[in-house]
């Protein structure tokens, strides 16, 4: 039998009578509640996801004033990654749910952004697909790894995310026009960064769970 998932507090999560119960904002050492602020931030940021899409969708490549919130809306969404995950570990609010929605709340702001500068032809479908693959494919990875534990993202996972957001960011923000021409190559290297970055790590985290597995 697999064993049970853990909480922050270091108890059994099964038998926590109601997970939303517990600390929701205030430092403390017994068991957080799943509802606590640092998720609830975090929650936000995925709900932000559909309406910075329809923004930048609806602004249809114009560069018009839609263009312009849409990605105010994804920069704001995108640095409160660093606000949840802070006022977690300052709080020790860190709960499992938070582990796994932190993570799904990148994806999904990062992989719309993605689509969507496909759908309107300004970055190559095949960028776009292969960093989805590896993003879904580890989150459904990290799912079925609950059964036995829940494997927070690494350090270097990290540091792909925020290489993702500024290369996505330069996508969004059109400052070649009044840059120039030149905004583009940078905006390039940034992806490619970006996209060496995600493949890498994604090997990297596979490597490391087979090596937890086989202890």
């Amino acid at each position: 039998m697999a064993p049970e998932l853990a909480d922050s507090a270091g108890g059994p999560a099964a038998k926590r009578p109601n997970p939303m119960s517990g600390r929701v904002a205030s430092h403390g050492d017994t068991p957080a509640s799943y509802g606590n602020v640092a998720n609830i931030i975090t929650v936000a940021r995925i709900l932000l996801a559909p309406v910075f899409i329809w923004l930048l969708l609806s602004d249809s490549g114009q560069l018009g004033v839609l263009r312009y919130v849409a990605a105010g809306l994804f920069i704001l969404a995108i640095a409160t990654d660093s606000l949840d995950g802070h006022l977690a570990r300052r709080q020790n609010l860190v709960t499992d749910v938070g582990i796994l929605l932190d993570p799904i709340a990148d994806k999904v702001l990062i992989g719309g952004a993605l689509v969507s500068l496909s759908i309107l032809g300004e970055l190559w479908w095949w960028v776009t697909i292969a960093i989805l693959v590896r993003e879904f494919g580890i989150t459904i990875f990290r799912f079925v790894a609950l059964r036995d534990r829940v494997i927070p993202a690494s350090r270097g996972g990290k540091l792909k995310t925020i290489v993702q957001a500024v290369a996505v960011s330069l996508f969004l923000v059109p400052l070649w026009t009044f840059l120039g021409d030149w905004v583009h190559v940078v905006n390039w290297i940034a992806m490619g960064i970006a996209l060496a970055l995600t493949v890498y790590t994604g090997i990297e985290y596979l490597v490391a769970a087979w090596r937890l597995r086989a202890k």
